[in-house]
């Protein structure tokens, strides 16, 4: 067979599904190959939006997401996607093209070292110099990309390779086991439980994926400690759990902080730093530690560690759940949960305060409000990046993990649109809505023309204020109300979405958004919703928060 037959038979023997991607003539081998496959191709309007596709849709599958793009400019297109879904620990695989090898060492028509520019955002790229290494390689690339931490890698597949016969198969797609805790950590884990006053559970990224929200939530029943989680774990204890203390990542001051300054102990559990620098809830530098993660803890001085468990997060936490039943048979919760009501509902009231504000331009509370009384337990938001995203990170809480997805690793403006994509395909039968601000909407707007023609059914709600706001919003805190030009222009939106050929409305009182929503919730399409929202609450939050009491 061609070498680019070979190489779809490969893609296939890992599960592969589908493709996001955006072909070139250096890929031509490889598309004719995919038709006599069962693989879908999702052809894209730009490589970065295809990237975001494979991001979301192996977040929320935990197998890997593929996208696809040619040579030169192409794989440059693919650059910020790739980088967020690696530092945002979603599995993903991406495969380029390639001028023959032949001119590979000279100057010639778009010929570049993509490897070497992927090689700092991925886990591993490789490039197919010989066909007979084509098995190997799409193996490696899916085994690191799926093994914990999960994240990006690369393939790139010359044109002069993909046309060459070959006599091969794929290699069989063996599952790998992460290994379990040691003992000796776990031992050290429960005496550490055992003896505290006031333990804190911090949810990262990680108490999300592979099983363990479910032993997070056990763990926090069983011995009575409340959870708080960053951005990116919501989720791993549903809202209305009276252990919920909700969410933290705000770089001020917050309620929440309450929780860590009267806490002894810490268990993080799935914990990135990149999420949450431990500097601003550990800046007495007396907390107590327990590191529950895939990999050995990061070397930060706010983080400093007591016990590593390095291991599989479910089964550690597991593990533990099981010590603490032998070791304090009868005694269990370790600790009284009440006692933490205060504070659950002094957050809560707070994030509720404004659930009914009729104001228009609308406030970013009651959005907020709407939309998550619009959605079911197990239909999924994700954010863009930008103002919106940090009142979203605060207010908007989940019932169930991966029901939330936020790029807060890499943050990358124009996520959402194209994630949202992704998520359609990953989940088809639950309800998906995208919240962007219209800097970060437009920036992957061409791919509404993707949405109508692959029949997605989704939401996306556009933010409006015609500004950079969350740099407006920072630029503000740091220079005394001071800002530099950070305003323009936007479209008729309602135009837009119609020249796309989609269900669009602009809301234009506060009380027609519920209905709105409801009415593109039930649409069978994309729909496009446009409504102005109040940014004077950014201030008039950063001045709340910063009158907040904290213990010191």
């Amino acid at each position: 067979m061609k070498a680019s037959d070979l190489f779809v038979k490969c893609l296939e023997a890992e599960g592969v599904e589908r493709i996001f991607g955006v072909p070139g003539e250096e890929n031509a081998d490889f598309m004719i190959s995919l038709l006599e496959s069962k693989i879908e191709f999702v052809l894209c309007r730009h490589e970065q939006a295809a990237a975001f596709m494979a991001d979301a849709y192996g977040r929320l599958t935990g197998k890997a997401g593929v996208c696809l793009a040619t040579l030169g400019p192409g794989a440059t297109n693919l650059v910020t996607g790739v980088a967020d879904a690696n530092m945002d620990r979603a599995p993903l695989v991406a495969i380029i093209g390639q001028g023959s090898t032949a001119r590979l060492h000279k100057e010639s028509h778009q010929n570049m070292d993509a490897i070497a520019m992927f090689e700092p955002i991925t886990k591993w790229a490789s490039t197919i110099n010989n066909e007979q290494t084509i098995p190997e390689i799409t193996r490696k690339a899916f085994k690191i990309a799926q093994t914990e931490k999960p994240g990006a890698t690369v393939i790139e597949l010359p044109e002069d390779v993909a046309k060459r016969d070959v006599e091969l198969q794929p290699m069989p797609m063996v599952k790998t086991r992460r290994p379990a805790a040691d003992w000796k950590a776990v031992a050290a884990a429960v005496d550490l439980i055992g003896e505290a006053k006031t333990p804190l559970i911090l949810a990262g990224n990680g108490a999300v994926r592979k099983r363990s929200a479910k032993q997070v939530r056990r763990l926090a029943s069983k011995a009575g400690i409340p959870v708080v989680n960053t951005f990116m774990g919501k989720g791993a204890v549903p809202l209305d759990d009276p252990h919920c203390l909700f969410t933290i990542g705000l770089q001020g001051k917050d309620h929440v902080l309450k929780a860590f300054g009267e806490a002894d102990l810490i268990i993080s559990i799935g914990y990135d730093l990149v999420e949450y620098a431990p500097e601003f809830w550990n800046k007495s530098r007396d907390k107590k530690i327990i590191h529950i993660d895939y990999d050995p803890a990061e070397i930060d001085e706010a983080y400093p560690v007591n016990v590593d468990i390095v291991a599989d997060v479910a089964d550690a936490v597991w593990q533990i759940n099981e010590a603490l039943n032998a070791r304090f048979e009868g005694r269990l919760p370790l600790h009284e949960i009440g006692s933490w009501s205060g504070l659950r509902t002094t957050i809560y009231e707070d994030l509720m305060a404004q659930e009914n504000d009729a104001a228009y331009p609308m406030k970013p509370q009651r959005m907020i409000s709407d939309i998550r009384k619009a959605l079911g337990a197990s239909d999924i938001l994700l954010s863009d990046v930008g103002a919106h995203k940090m009142w979203i990170s605060r207010y908007y809480q989940c019932y169930e993990e991966n029901t939330c997805l936020i790029s807060n690793g890499f943050c990358s403006m124009g996520f959402a649109l194209p994630g949202a994509i992704g998520a359609t395909y990953a989940h088809p039968d639950v309800n998906v809505v995208a919240v962007c601000g219209d800097a970060g909407f437009l920036m992957n707007v061409q791919d509404l023309e993707t949405a109508v023609r692959e029949k997605r059914k989704l939401v996306c709600i556009v933010w409006l204020d015609g500004e950079y706001g969350l740099i407006k919003w920072k630029q503000q805190n740091h220079f005394d109300g001071k800002h530099s030009p950070l305003a323009f222009s936007n479209p008729n939106f309602e135009m837009l979405a119609g020249s796309f050929g989609m269900w669009g409305r602009h809301v234009k009182t506060a009380d027609d958004f519920m209905p709105v929503l409801t009415e593109a919730l039930a649409h069978d399409g994309p729909s496009l919703i446009t409504v102005d929202v109040d940014y004077e609450e950014n201030q008039k939050l950063t001045k709340r928060l910063g009158e907040i009491e904290l213990p010191i």
